[in-house]
């Protein structure tokens, strides 16, 4: 075959040319590191390199949104123990205004400092985060949860919603808690009522009946609980009486109830006078004051409206009926005992939604180890896939360079050569 001068010196350069884009290539990858510098290098090891950052790209994502969960949930529980302790300096308060012996002054000194932690709580119900959104608002972030009107009560004007962020590719955690949840939907131990009907009272009776308290909420709902209509209570004399449920009044009242084993009740006997003092039924007690004669009935009907009463509520409650100049002594007893129930019920509320938070900060911290642990099994495939073994490429190099001199030195012979070079 025929191999025209042309076509040797192209050979030698093509030649040249190739083994210097591979000794250079080596040299790139000893360079950088990197074993695979395009696809064509290792087609398959590119696509799996490139599900593995895009895989990591996710867990980034993850560990965003676990750090923002955290900050979110510990600055909530911050918030929460805050409000606790709120909470126990307003019971210790409900507790000293208990006192009988306290004066019209004494009661309004405790108003005063009960309007300062009712402004307090307030204030902790209203937090916001650090993007400056309400943390107790549900899904309405930028509207005020709690709002008190002219008159001192209280409405919440978020929603029930709670903003949840995903945190795994299976996993969303809620972020937030809305502030109906944890201080509205509280048991109200006063929501039931009580009326006293005296017309057929025998002369002399000064029997007067205390609004009802909720004691056992387990009683209340057992079985048999208690009647949906309402219990009536009715004296046959100044030492006897008759309970019986409303929705199905006896005849006479020469029967007494059912279930007497449900009913606890105790008279003081003080000379001739026999006083009522307290009844318990199926865990909701009222309490009397005064004389009975006889032919009194009072009716303990459940107020359908009154079934919860927000912590604010209660406090505001507790706090008007300690500057109401028109309180009696009977009047703050009953007052008080509400709240006492009612702040018992709101503390347990608070708790909950603390051991929420805390249950969710142990899921958070137990996926943030499984993500760790994901991606140095993610970095530990891609280091395989891509670094170099540096020992192989510098033999390689080695062996390329030899290869690129040999190459040079026989070019520039190759290139010396012509038809008159042969001849001689």
């Amino acid at each position: 075959m025929r191999i025209s001068t042309l076509q040797a010196f192209n050979n030698g350069v093509a030649g040249l040319q190739r083994n210097y884009a591979n000794a250079t290539r080596t040299q790139e990858q000893i360079s950088t590191g990197n074993r695979i510098l395009t696809p064509a290098d290792d087609p398959v090891a590119s696509v799996r390199l490139l599900q593995l950052e895009q895989q990591q790209n996710v867990l980034s994502q993850y560990n965003s949104n676990l750090t923002a969960a955290k900050n979110s949930l510990t600055q909530e529980e911050v918030t929460l123990n805050s409000v606790n302790t709120v909470l126990q300096r307003v019971r210790e308060l409900a507790g000293q205004a208990g006192n009988g012996a306290l004066s019209t002054e004494d009661r309004k000194s405790i108003a005063a400092e009960l309007t300062e932690r009712e402004d307090e709580l307030l204030s902790l119900m209203n937090t916001r985060n650090a993007r400056g959104e309400y943390l107790f608002s549900g899904f309405q972030g930028k509207t005020q949860p709690f709002v008190r009107d002219g008159s001192g009560s209280y409405s919440y004007e978020g929603d029930e919603g709670q903003r949840k962020l995903q945190i795994a590719s299976s996993l969303n955690i809620a972020i937030s808690d809305n502030g109906k949840a944890v201080f509205e939907n509280v048991i109200n131990a006063g929501r039931y009522e009580s009326a006293i009907d005296l017309s057929s009272a025998l002369p002399g009776s000064t029997l007067s009946v205390s609004a009802p308290l909720v004691q056992d909420e387990v009683a209340v709902a057992a079985t048999p609980a208690f009647p949906a209509a309402g219990v009536g209570i009715h004296f046959t004399s100044a030492t006897e009486y008759v309970v019986y449920d409303l929705d199905n009044p006896p005849a006479d009242f020469s029967d007494p109830y059912a279930d007497p084993d449900q009913v606890l009740y105790s008279g003081v006997v003080d000379g001739d006078k026999k006083t009522a003092d307290e009844l318990v039924f199926r865990g909701v007690m009222v309490k009397f004051d005064g004389v009975p004669t006889g032919g009194e009935s009072i009716e303990v009907t459940l107020d359908a409206g009154a079934q919860k009463q927000g912590i604010l509520g209660t406090i505001a409650s507790l706090r008007k009926a300690l500057e109401a100049p028109s309180s009696s002594n009977t009047d703050i007893r009953d007052a008080v005992a509400v709240s006492l129930t009612n702040l018992d019920h709101g503390m347990i509320s608070v708790d909950a939604a603390r051991g929420n938070i805390g249950a969710r900060l142990n899921v958070i911290e137990t996926t943030q180890t499984d993500n760790e642990d994901v991606a140095l099994v993610n970095k530990s495939v891609q280091a395989e896939l891509r670094e170099l073994d540096y020992a192989e490429a510098l033999s390689r190099l080695s062996f390329q360079t030899v290869i690129l001199e040999a190459t040079q030195q026989s070019y520039v012979k190759i290139s010396g050569l012509n038809l008159f070079n042969v001849m001689r």
